[in-house]
C-alpha cells in the first residue's frame, strides 16, 4: 500500500493507492483512487481501460483486493461498433470486478502501444505557484470532484518521486455532457491568446484541466454484458 489507511468496516481496510514493480525488473508504478490505466483481461482478450474505484484489505485472508470498472471500445462488444457509436466512445462493463492486486497488476503489465484511439487534447497549463492561493484552491477542487474529497498529496508525491511519465497518467474518460462541454470548451478558446489558457479560466468555461502532455479523452453513455468476463479466473465474486 501507498500512504495510510483512509477508513475501515469491520474486517475491511480501505487505502487510497498501491504500487506494483513492473515486469522486467523495470521501475516501480503507483495507482490510485480514480486512476484510469489500460489492462489486459486474458493474453487473447482484446485491451480495455480500467478504472480503479476501491482499495482495500481483507484483514482476517490478508487478501489484497481491488475493485474496478472496465471500458471496451465498441468493436470489442458483442454488438459491435455501428454508426451511433462516437469515435472517442467507450463502452462500460455493466458490473464492476473484484480482483486481486497482484493479478491487477499482471493486467496492466501488458504493450499497449499500439492503442492509438481516444481525442488527443493539449494540455492546459497551471496557473502560476501560490499566487493568491489559487493553485491551492484548485488543488482542493480536484480533490473534492476527482477523488471524493480524499486528500492524495502524498500520493502524488510518491508517483512525482517514481519519475512516473505522463503515457502511465493520461486516460480519462468522461461523462457525454462533459465531453461535450470539453470539446466545445476546447473549440471556444482555440484562438485566444496563451496567456489566458490556465486551469483557473478553462474550469470557469466549464471545463476540465487536463495537466499531462498528450492525454487521450474518451467518452462513456452506455453499459454492455461481457458474455466471458465472469469465466476469467482472476475475478474473486466472493470477495
Amino acid at each position: 500500500w501507498v500512504g495510510a489507511p483512509c477508513g475501515s468496516h469491520g474486517p475491511y481496510v480501505f487505502y487510497r493507492a498501491f504500487r506494483f514493480q513492473r515486469r522486467g525488473g523495470g521501475r516501480a508504478r503507483v495507482l490510485s483512487l480514480g486512476d484510469f490505466f489500460f489492462v489486459r483481461c486474458r493474453a487473447e482478450e482484446p485491451a480495455c481501460i480500467a478504472e480503479l474505484q476501491l482499495l482495500w484489505e481483507e484483514r482476517t485472508s490478508r487478501q489484497l483486493l481491488s475493485s474496478a470498472k472496465l471500458y471496451f471500445l465498441p468493436e470489442d462488444t458483442p454488438q459491435g461498433r455501428t454508426s451511433d457509436h462516437g469515435e472517442d466512445e467507450v463502452i462500460a462493463v455493466s458490473e464492476k470486478v473484484t480482483v486481486k492486486l497482484e493479478d491487477l497488476a499482471k493486467w496492466a503489465q501488458s504493450d499497449f502501444s499500439k492503442w492509438k484511439c481516444g481525442f488527443r487534447a493539449e494540455p492546459v497549463k497551471p496557473m502560476d505557484v501560490g499566487k493568491n492561493g489559487q493553485k491551492e484552491a484548485l488543488m482542493r477542487y480536484r480533490q473534492s470532484t476527482l477523488n471524493s474529497g480524499l486528500n492524495f498529496k502524498d500520493i502524488l508525491k510518491e508517483k512525482a518521486d517514481l519519475g512516473e511519465d505522463d503515457e502511465d497518467s493520461n486516460l480519462l474518460i468522461l461523462s457525454y455532457p462533459q465531453y461535450c462541454r470539453y470539446r466545445s470548451m476546447l473549440k471556444r478558446i482555440q484562438d485566444k491568446p496563451s496567456s489566458i489558457l490556465t486551469d483557473q479560466f478553462v474550469l470557469a468555461l466549464g471545463g476540465i484541466a487536463v495537466t499531462s502532455k498528450n492525454p487521450q479523452i474518451f467518452y462513456c453513455r452506455d453499459t454492455f454484458d461481457h458474455p466471458t468476463l465472469i469465466e476469467n479466473e482472476s475475478i474473486c465474486d466472493e470477495f
